[in-house]
């Protein structure tokens, strides 16, 4: 089974390693016996599917989440089912690099126009005679 990010991208089942643990929090007996939390691990470096800047956006948007090695590790343990915890953990990762694909705009500096600085210029030049105009007047005691 594959993970489809979008048209162009999809994640191979070998490129997930998946694995369950204990999980933490209420749920009585069933949480000392049954492991329902789930790690997801996916080997971005390896990835053929992740050009290098799709890696490198990957690596600043996971965050702690990214290994030595190269893998986004998503753990997931909200609920008492381990395979609705799979499901969240598989859109979790799919959103994470759906994000990791979108290129932003840079920024492009611009110069504020010349009757914009006149205008901001003449605003505090009035607003500065405001200010003068609450003090004291000279001649009255």
């Amino acid at each position: 089974m594959t993970l489809r990010v979008n048209d162009q991208v999809t994640i191979e089942e070998w490129e997930l390693v998946e694995s369950f643990v204990r999980s933490s929090g209420p749920g009585g007996q069933n949480v000392n016996k049954v492991s329902t939390a789930v790690e997801l691990r996916y080997w971005a470096d390896r990835s053929p599917a992740l050009t290098g800047s799709q890696k490198a956006r990957l690596q600043r948007l996971a965050g702690q989440r990214w290994t030595a090695d190269g893998a986004v590790v998503i753990f997931v343990q909200e609920t008492r089912s381990q395979a609705r915890n799979r499901e969240i953990a598989r859109e979790r990762l799919v959103e994470l690099v759906r994000k990791a694909l979108v290129v932003k705009k840079r920024r492009v500096a611009t110069k504020p126009t010349y009757g914009s600085v006149k205008r901001r210029l003449a605003g505090k030049k009035v607003r500065g005679e405001v200010k003068r105009l609450r003090g004291r007047v000279e001649g009255e005691e």
